[in-house]
């Protein structure tokens, strides 16, 4: 797997924080940092998602393959899966997470909320690579429900 990330500046000048991601599978993303209002020049202008969320979402995206892909492959007629990611993080450097709570809303036809609950401890525990990375620094906990469509 690979990634180049390049420094935008600020709408093409070289301030500001804004970053482009091109990844070895030929998809762009862009990031920005927050703005400063005490020195703009070292501040974002917040046109994109920050690093430290991108990487967030990309914890959720990771896990909730994984949860619908599990239940697919145990014959469930899944139909929708949404997780909603709540963090904290460290107060110093450098501000790793150190909570974050993983909330899914399952939506399908007669999904047993039992199969929601191992698609979703199987993910945590053995193949969501982004959850077991950030386990190392992060509590994370799970919630779930079940929605039938």
């Amino acid at each position: 797997m690979e990634c180049t990330v390049s420094w935008t500046g600020a709408l093409g000048t070289r301030s500001g924080m804004g970053f482009v991601a091109e990844t070895g599978s030929g998809h762009t993303l862009v990031m920005d940092g927050a703005p400063d209002a005490a020195k703009p020049e070292n501040g974002g202008q917040n046109l994109a998602p920050r690093p430290m969320e991108t990487l967030l979402a990309g914890a959720g995206g990771c896990t909730a393959y994984d949860v619908v892909l599990i239940l697919k492959r145990g014959r469930h007629d899944v139909r929708g899966c949404t997780v909603r990611l709540d963090a904290e993080r460290a107060d110093v450097d450098p501000k790793v997470f150190t909570k974050i709570n993983m909330h899914f809303t399952v939506t399908g036809k007669g999904v047993p909320a039992a199969a929601v609950e191992r698609a979703i401890a199987m993910s945590h525990d053995k193949y969501c690579s982004a959850s077991v990375m950030l386990g190392k620094t992060a509590d994370i906990t799970t919630s779930f429900e079940v929605l039938e469509a």
